[in-house]
């Protein structure tokens, strides 16, 4: 890669190489020889799931591992960080083989996807995790604040009282912003709206709905 190219990438990223071959390796497709980027894919696909992980669970105290589970794969599929490369412009730097380049290749957002997992790796051998996470994450901030936030859990607490007037007891929990509490109502359905209207009302008024 050429020393302008060298820097062009840079500045997209925001890091700057101490070891380049690393970036030069990480845009390097399988189809124009060794040494390409399939492993260094490898790695970055780790490197990328735990960014996202340790995003997603500290700006969602409350949700749950499927939640969880579920905002990360939204975050990291293929789709998604192919839309991270075109930003990054990584198509334009790729190494490709002659068939790859004449099919359009550096279009194609399985190889987008997989460049900007090996870019990721080649970040994280050259200057450490913080370092990376430092750099990856900005890159992921338009995609997490898109998510939908997690939708309120509701549990059946308790059910008392004679068949004909029984009073249910129900706990509302939201995972984002975190709330819960609980409401009464002479139905399951009824006792979870009052715990869901007691949930708004412990929200600070700018979170409410006008």
């Amino acid at each position: 890669m050429a020393r302008n190219d060298r820097k062009l990438v840079r500045d997209r990223i925001g890091h700057a190489f101490a070891d380049p071959s690393l970036l030069q390796q990480a845009l390097t497709h399988r189809s124009a020889g060794s040494p390409h980027n399939e492993r260094l894919e490898f790695l970055g696909d780790a490197v990328v799931n735990l960014i996202a992980a340790e995003a997603l669970y500290q700006r969602w105290p409350k949700a749950d591992e499927g939640v969880l589970t579920r905002a990360r794969a939204e975050l990291v599929r293929e789709a998604s960080l192919a839309v991270i490369a075109r930003q990054l412009e990584l198509g334009e730097r790729l190494t490709l083989g002659p068939g790859e380049l004449k099919s359009g290749g550096f279009r194609r957002d399985s190889i987008l996807a997989d460049a900007v997992e090996a870019v990721v790796a080649a970040i994280y051998l050259d200057a450490g995790y913080e370092a990376c996470r430092a750099v990856v994450l900005p890159w992921f901030e338009q995609a997490l604040a898109a998510l939908p936030k997690p939708l309120p859990a509701y549990e059946l607490v308790s059910e008392s009282g004679e068949e004909h007037a029984k009073v249910f007891l129900a706990r509302c929990t939201l995972s984002e912003p975190p709330a819960s509490a609980e409401g009464q109502g002479t139905s399951r359905r009824l006792a979870e709206q009052a715990a869901a209207a007691a949930v708004l009302e412990r929200l600070e008024p700018p979170l409410r709905q006008p």
